[in-house]
């Protein structure tokens, strides 16, 4: 059980938004709002210094949109676990968030019992992803040639892991589940993610998807 608080920076143009998402999240159990800022920009800057667990990063901001945002941080602090907040379920932004690193995708109007649960799943190391959400990514995958994604050789093994990941287990539960150790796990997840040439947890279960290794209701 994790006794510290998961740390938190929230990011969003509109300011009424961005304090009062801070303020009620503040009060959810075990999440410590560390930081806000106003644009992409300002973001890159704040998490390079703060380094939080999460970020909650929205979508479309001046000076930096949220994938540009999303994208420099993750250069810069690979460990931050970022979570894109929008309005809609564009499919142009859903891809633009995947491609850029992050690991789930909210929308603005969710309840705020649904941005502290999500926080936690993406602090853990699972993908924020929904069945729908997925689904809609799914044509935007497809433009990729098969031997792009196909080519690479799995293990037996790593698709046992790539199986568990797609299904939003973190490692701890895949570990279990395989009678197998955490850093074995993400080691596991980590030749995955090499071999098929992604950024994140998220894109894999596209990939899983796409290939029929999962299968998601249409």
């Amino acid at each position: 059980m994790r006794e510290e608080a998961y740390s938190v920076v929230v990011v969003d143009d509109q300011e009424l938004f961005r304090r009062g998402l801070a303020m009620l999240l503040s009060h959810e159990p075990g999440i410590d709002v560390v930081g806000e800022a106003g644009d992409g920009a300002a973001a890159v800057e704040l998490v390079t210094d703060l380094v939080p667990d999460v970020v909650l990063l929205d979508v479309r901001m001046p000076k930096m949109t949220g994938p540009q945002a999303c994208e420099a941080i993750k250069h810069i602090v690979p460990s931050v676990r970022i979570i894109m907040l929008t309005i809609s379920e564009d499919e142009a932004d859903l891809y633009e968030a995947v491609k850029s690193g992050a690991a789930g995708y909210l929308l603005k109007d969710s309840s705020i019992a649904e941005v502290a649960q999500a926080v936690r799943v993406v602090a853990e190391g699972q993908p924020l992803v929904s069945a729908s959400i997925a689904m809609k990514l799914l044509d935007e995958f497809r433009q990729f040639e098969p031997g792009d994604l196909s080519s690479p050789r799995l293990t037996e093994r790593e698709v046992q892991v790539l199986k568990l990941v797609a299904t939003g287990r973190n490692n701890r539960d895949i570990a279990r589940d395989l009678f197998i150790s955490e850093n074995t796990v993400k080691n596991h997840v980590r030749n995955i993610l090499d071999k098929l040439q992604l950024h994140s947890r998220m894109e894999a279960v596209m990939y899983a998807v796409r290939q029929k290794i999962l299968d998601l209701p249409s």
